[in-house]
């Protein structure tokens, strides 16, 4: 399997980014914000969506960095903060109105990066593992 690695500098290629991250697991002191550097970065254990199942193994994840630059702040919403320890669930990642991007997780908790423009980066790092588990969610 070949390593992921993408850009996003609009709309259109951060749904793309989004779909490769979605049900990412993240722990809370895997996600930093470098105030200096205009920088926020979330290392991501990725569940790997386009991979192709096998009769060995069923699904893949592998070690990811989602690197955002040009972030001016960054405003955490029920995001457990003294629990560094603490895995969240990533569900998506948006741009609203053109200045932030919006990382949404599972328990409706969400991170809020106001940006001067969008200037974002996922790479696959590491070797990816074999998992049997598949992320799923309730249908409503």
């Amino acid at each position: 399997m070949e390593k992921l690695k993408l850009s996003a500098l609009d709309a259109g290629d951060l749904e793309v980014i989004s779909a490769a991250v979605q049900d990412s697991l993240v722990a809370v002191r895997d996600c930093a914000h470098f105030a200096r550097e205009k920088r926020f970065v979330l290392l991501l254990n990725r569940f790997c969506w386009e991979a192709y199942a096998t009769v060995e193994t069923a699904y893949w994840r592998t070690h990811s960095a989602l690197v955002f630059n040009q972030v001016n702040a960054v405003h955490h919403h029920n995001i457990p903060l003294e629990r560094p320890d603490r895995v969240l669930d990533l569900l998506s990642v948006g741009l609203e109105n053109g200045s932030s991007v919006v990382l949404r997780f599972a328990a409706n908790r969400t991170i809020r990066l106001e940006i001067d423009r969008l200037a974002c980066h996922l790479g696959d790092v590491g070797e990816p593992w074999p998992t049997p588990w598949k992320p799923a969610h309730p249908v409503a």
